[in-house]
């Protein structure tokens, strides 16, 4: 069991980009589909067990506990005429002539369900969690082909938002993209046919203000670039804006169409050079307390697939829609009034009035600003370059320093979350969740700020996993620190890492954090000085075999070095998946003597493993020893396969 054979090893090099911890994670918290779900939506109601799930002819009520998910699934067909008439009109698949289920909101106390229904769309209430009817009461509702796509391939995007339900389609087809209100007591109003230019919409927010009527909703997205030479990506990213307050304008102009659409152009890119994304896929917006100050973080792609993160200032964005000159619009503006503002239809102020002709012509005709949108920092976030990321969520953090943090948890195509820190110091990667059985794209999230959970759906299976993950992180001080994590903190007074309280007092509290630099000196000295040996594993060495000894990686941002009987030359290892493996080579002696396993990060040593080995002859291992074969040779085989 001693004699240890393995193919030649990948060298992987650990870099600062990297995550720096990994972990695989197999929670009961986990949902199984019965067959494979390639498109899913998603509603969670914030506080709550309970997720929702619209997938192909269903509607799944999934209740998360620790012991495992309760699951109710409500059917959702396809009327058969639709069904007919879908493969009479040859859609773009087969497989899309059926019910897939795009929208799942709840507006005031009421859960709309609308889904393509073979091509055309309809909506129904849910009722007691547990059936769909007829959607019925005194608001208004637009037709479902307004608010669901007719195939789920065509994107789209809801957003309830001041008890309405604001809807945004995507272009297919020689159909025009649009942006409307589509539920709900105000009037239903849509995008003129001329302000967009076959978008494909990306998300939506809604941006606060502490004056009700200056309430805004930003749509995010790729509108078709007319003007791209050749050599050029044929997509120009957007930010388009709507007052909630807005109901139209006058019959002889706007009557059913927004008075304060306006939009932008978005850059994201290395500064002025070529190198540029330009199909934004998904947007997310933070915004903290004091409503404006916040961050959009913008998914792009640029034509050979590449995906990238850039973040703007919420403030940056507004600032440009309140002051920035019109697109091919050089005339003066009516004293005390600007196109476009957020203004209540009464209002007499004359600013964006419903009898202000003027100023509704000039929105009609000139709804682009001048001013381009860049991101903070100028560059896209610099996150790993092998992070193929599909789906994006994130939250802000108040941390120990009573400062606000944001972390984005980024879903690849491999089926991985990254968990980011970004912050004024930049980003810093602090883990990288493996969760399904089954590896595939993640298709879409879901995060519950209030109690603390991220949803996670692929076509396989929809897992749930804590945000604040303390425990993962260690048992010392210096662990719990190198961290990184704004949920986390060390408790001096239990010594253990734990999540930051709810109303946690700054003053009187005995947490500690470090969140903007990797530095453990807030743990003290003795905890720096402390030298932790571990017990060295006894290993027989028989004659003619070759050894190799395994050591875990805890940190991907460590140096990983191997000592051998105290003395001062070190010996290099081989990175394979999670271990730094010692090896046979030429100034590498794997004969007797004690090897020990050092990693160095933020200036401090710390033995992670350590082995004897003991000559054996040629006798086989009959020794205490042989208890640890099967162990060195598990940890072999891992790094075979991987």
């Amino acid at each position: 069991m001693n004699n240890f054979f393995l193919l030649p090893l990948f060298v992987s090099m650990i870099t600062g980009k990297s995550p720096r911890l990994k972990f695989v994670l197999h929670e009961a918290s986990r949902f199984h589909f019965a067959q494979p779900e390639n498109y899913i939506s998603m509603f969670h109601p914030a506080g709550s067990d309970r997720l929702y799930v619209g997938g192909r002819a269903a509607v799944f009520v999934l209740t998360f506990t620790s012991r495992g998910v309760r699951d109710l699934v409500i059917p959702a067909a396809s009327d058969q005429t639709a069904v007919d008439t879908c493969k009479a009109k040859a859609a773009p698949l087969e497989m899309e002539c059926d019910n897939f289920i795009t929208v799942i909101q709840k507006v005031n106390d009421t859960i709309i369900v609308c889904g393509t229904n073979a091509g055309s769309p309809r909506c129904w209430m849910l009722v007691n969690d547990t059936v769909l009817t007829d959607v019925r009461g005194n608001g208004q509702m637009a037709s479902a082909s307004e608010i669901s796509p007719p195939y789920p391939s065509q994107k789209s995007i809801s957003l309830p938002a001041d008890g309405s339900l604001y809807s945004a389609m995507s272009s297919v087809a020689g159909h025009a993209g649009s942006i409307r209100r589509t539920f709900g007591s105000q009037k239903l109003l849509k995008t003129e046919n001329v302000w967009l230019l076959n978008p494909q919409f990306a998300g939506a927010a809604v941006i606060p203000s502490s004056v009700q009527h200056k309430e805004e909703i930003y749509f995010f997205f790729s509108e078709f670039n007319k003007t791209a030479r050749v050599d050029e990506e044929p997509y120009k990213a957007r930010i388009g804006r709507v007052c909630t307050v807005d109901e139209g304008g006058i019959k002889a102009l706007l009557a059913d169409s927004w008075t304060t659409f306006m939009k932008a152009r978005v850059m994201c890119g290395a500064g002025n050079t070529q190198q540029q994304y330009n199909n934004m896929k998904q947007a997310v917006v933070l915004t903290a307390h004091d409503k404006r100050a916040g961050v959009l973080y913008g998914l792009f792609s640029n034509a050979w697939g590449k995906t990238v993160v850039c973040a703007y200032s919420i403030e940056d964005i507004d600032q440009a829609f309140s002051t920035s000159k019109l697109k091919g619009y050089s005339s003066p503006f009516i004293a005390g009034s600007r196109p476009g503002m957020c203004v209540r239809k009464n209002s007499t102020s004359g600013a964006g009035g419903h009898n202000d002709i003027k100023n509704l012509g000039v929105i009609r005709y000139h709804p682009e600003i001048e001013d381009v949108i860049r991101p903070v920092g100028v560059a896209p976030l610099d996150l790993p370059d092998d992070a193929q990321i599909t789906h994006a969520v994130a939250d802000i953090v108040l941390a120990v320093n009573d400062e606000h943090y944001s972390v984005l948890y980024l879903g690849t195509d491999q089926g991985k979350i990254l968990k980011v820190l970004h912050s004024s110091e930049g980003v810093f990667v602090i883990s990288q969740y493996s969760l399904f059985h089954n590896e595939g794209p993640v298709l879409n999230m879901a995060i519950d700020s209030q109690k603390g959970h991220l949803y996670v759906g692929t076509a396989m299976e929809v897992q749930r996993l804590p945000l604040a993950d303390c425990g993962r992180y260690g048992d010392t001080c210096r662990e719990c620190i190198l961290s990184r994590d704004p949920y986390c903190g060390w408790d001096r007074s239990r010594r253990r890492c734990i999540p930051i309280p709810p109303g946690y007092n700054v003053t009187t509290g005995t947490l500690v954090q470090n969140l903007d630099q990797s530095n453990s000196s807030v743990c003290g000295e003795a905890a720096a000085l402390k030298q932790r040996r571990t017990s060295p594993r006894e290993v027989l060495v028989q004659a003619n075999t070759s050894v190799f000894l395994p050591c875990p990686v805890r940190s991907f941002h460590a140096a990983y070095r191997w000592e051998k009987d105290n003395c001062i030359k070190n010996y290099p290892c081989l990175f394979s998946g999670g271990y730094c493996v010692l090896g046979p080579a030429v100034d590498t002696p794997l004969r007797e003597g004690v090897f020990r396993c050092m990693a160095t990060e933020d200036g401090f040593k710390v033995e992670v493993i350590s082995f004897r080995l003991v000559n054996g002859g040629g006798l086989p291992a009959a020794s205490s020893s042989a208890a640890l074969g099967p162990l060195l040779l598990l940890a072999a085989v891992t790094l075979w396969l991987r």
